[in-house]
């Protein structure tokens, strides 16, 4: 820790630390960014015998960044004592973690990928003596509750659990009755004292404003990290795109993401390469990126822990932080009853408009829709091929195609019946009867008939000038 700078505790590491050491469940609450991560890493790798062999710690957390993450900060405590750490997330393959399993002693993974290798056999539990549940509330929420429960039902009942988070509502702490034994609670810096820290500003902006008030910000905020809040997936992309295509170097984070895609946009946003990340939630968690100073909501989260979860990316390790948040008029209920949740009121003021047209977001294609409309397109069954009309029976055709047709005559109207003959009409005239046309052989033998004899070349063979 030393090497690393870190020489003074922060106040939940002087807390907590000490009841990990000595073997007591904890239960953690402390605003985002004030070393939680710390507080729990030191003591499980401090619980760990390098000597034996097999998982003995396990950490969940709820998004792959925070896995990597908190992975980083645990291999740096572990590799002096020589323990081995092993990051198990969805997005790669599952032989690479299936041979590290054999040589690791604490696994850092999300729930869906431990639970697979569990299932499958690759990983075992039962030397597990430190369990630790990163962001508790999202682990313990209905989308990771089975997942984890079944993981936790696969470690040994004498287990140190602990449980960090920087939102802990009353249903977590009832929830944790069930895997913890007369937990420490340990509440330093909670999210209210987070909140009053960065500086907030609230604008009421109109929905036809919001893009442009969005670039008015990012302009004026020069080469600074920012990252942007939406709420869903497609919105990200959306939003990134039109950032993008009015000059802005953006990155987007979503889940639909592959793995190798999020951890380039990563790499290149904590690197300076990319400036702006416009996120959802996926990046709320625990994520630590040096010299964010501003956080913007474009759109609110569905609820006040998230929010402030939202702008924990700012501000962190006492350095200073903004929070910007847009209200549209669809907004003002959900505003209300976040301000009701988190016990403060937020001053608000307008976006100034100047008496300037909103000028419209610049439309952009999707790649992901064009690519499933190509599908689409290539799926669908193509109309049956219009097939040439068959010629009639007993017809056959001399008809050459790079002959030119003789033009068919009109067809003649059919001459009226005789109930449609007016009264007092003359009867028709009685129709003449055609002859069928000579055949060939007939018509050979009518011309053979009147050629004359002297008309006919003599053979040579009746001459004799031939021989056979």
């Amino acid at each position: 820790m030393a090497e690393r700078g870190i020489t003074e505790p922060t106040p939940i590491q002087q807390q907590a630390i000490p009841h990990l050491l000595r073997g007591a469940d904890v239960i953690g609450q402390a605003r985002t960014g004030s070393g939680k991560t710390i507080a729990f890493a030191g003591p499980m790798v401090q619980r760990c015998d390098p000597t034996v062999r097999g998982i003995q710690g396990l950490v969940l957390v709820p998004t792959r960044e925070l896995a990597i993450q908190v992975g980083e900060v645990m291999a740096m405590l572990a590799k002096p004592l020589r323990v081995e750490v092993t990051l198990l997330y969805g997005g790669r393959a599952l032989g690479p973690e299936r041979n590290a399993l054999h040589r690791s002693h604490i696994v850092v993974g999300t729930p869906g990928r431990t639970l697979d290798h569990l299932q499958q056999g690759t990983l075992s539990l039962k030397g597990v003596r430190t369990l630790v549940l990163d962001e508790a509330d999202e682990m313990l929420d209905k989308g990771f509750g089975p997942s984890v429960q079944r993981i936790i039902a696969g470690c040994p009942t004498d287990r140190l659990t602990a449980l960090f988070s920087a939102t802990l509502p009353e249903w977590v702490r009832s929830a944790a009755d069930r895997y913890l034994r007369n937990p420490v609670t340990v509440r330093v810096d909670a999210a209210e004292t987070q909140i009053v820290e960065i500086e907030h500003l609230v604008y009421d902006v109109p929905m036809a404003y919001r893009f442009d008030a969005l670039k008015t910000l990012l302009s004026k905020q020069g080469d600074d990290p920012i990252i942007v809040f939406g709420r869903t997936k497609h919105g990200v992309r959306k939003l990134a795109r039109q950032l993008e295509a009015v000059g802005f170097s953006v990155g987007a984070l979503q889940g639909n993401m592959s793995q190798n895609a999020r951890e380039r946009v990563m790499t290149d946003f904590r690197a300076g390469a990319v400036r702006v990340l416009v996120a959802t939630n996926v990046a709320a968690r625990g994520l630590d990126i040096e010299r964010v100073e501003q956080v913007i909501n474009y759109e609110l989260p569905e609820s006040a822990d998230l929010f402030t979860h939202r702008v924990g990316r700012t501000g962190r390790m006492g350095r200073s932080g903004e929070a910007i948040t847009f209200l549209t008029e669809e907004d003002a209920p959900k505003w209300r009853e976040f301000e009701r949740n988190l016990k403060r009121s937020f001053p608000r003021q307008r976006w100034p408009l100047d008496g300037a047209k909103p000028t419209p977001p610049p439309v952009v294609a999707d790649p992901r829709e064009q690519q499933q409309r190509r599908s689409a397109q290539l799926a669908s069954p193509r109309p049956p091929a219009r097939q040439s009309q068959a010629p009639t029976r007993g017809y056959q055709s001399n008809h050459r195609s790079d002959q030119p047709q003789r033009p068919s005559a009109p067809p003649q109207p059919a001459a009226p019946t005789r109930s449609q003959q007016p009264a007092g009409a003359p009867p028709p005239p009685p129709m003449e009867r055609r002859q069928a046309p000579e055949s060939p052989s007939s018509q050979g033998q009518a011309r053979g008939a009147k050629r004359r004899p002297e008309q006919v070349a003599p053979s040579p063979f009746a001459e004799g000038r031939w021989r056979s």
